[in-house]
């Protein structure tokens, strides 16, 4: 007697999950809504742990560039150059932190319109440049079609790297 009972009640759980499997509607739909609110909360995870490594790889790249002997802090200079309308002057300034460069602006100075525009186009790009470079790393020799005006931020680099320089 008690194993027909028992068969009776596996044949009876057999036949409601059959049953459930069967149904369409709501619930199947609830289904796939709760796995996809689980994934993503899983791509949220995953994303969470991507900004993460790739803070602490920039955090790395950032202590082998490190250079020992810069300091921090916002530095100033003037460079100059010769273009074809006369003299030019930019003015640059760079912020520095743990030794890799953390912003820089540049200033045009420039008296004639051609060579305005060309120093306000380098003063536009140069950050994409130099930006999270070491001082040290930090050159460039044409940005924005401005290959002159490169010349006059090399010099204020130069005078830059003495300033900033610790010992």
């Amino acid at each position: 007697m008690l194993r027909s009972s028992v068969t009776r009640s596996v044949l009876a759980v057999g036949s409601l999950a059959a049953l459930a499997g069967c149904q369409s509607g709501d619930r199947g739909d609830n289904r796939e809504v709760e796995t996809d609110d689980v994934e993503e909360e899983s791509s949220e995870v995953t994303q969470q742990e991507r900004d993460r490594d790739q803070r602490q790889d920039r955090d790395e790249e950032r202590s082998e560039r490190r250079a020992p002997d810069v300091a921090d802090g916002t530095f100033r200079a003037s460079g100059g150059y010769q273009s074809p309308n006369g003299p030019e002057t930019i003015e640059v300034s760079i912020t520095i932190t743990d030794g890799v460069i953390e912003a820089v602006e540049v200033v045009p100075g420039a008296t004639n319109s051609t060579s305005k525009r060309y120093q306000g186009d380098f003063a536009g790009g140069v950050a994409a440049e130099v930006v999270g470079k070491s001082l040290e790393e930090a050159d460039v020799t044409r940005v924005a079609g401005s290959s002159l005006t490169s010349g006059g931020f090399a010099e204020a680099l130069q005078t830059i790297r003495q300033d900033a320089k610790v010992g």
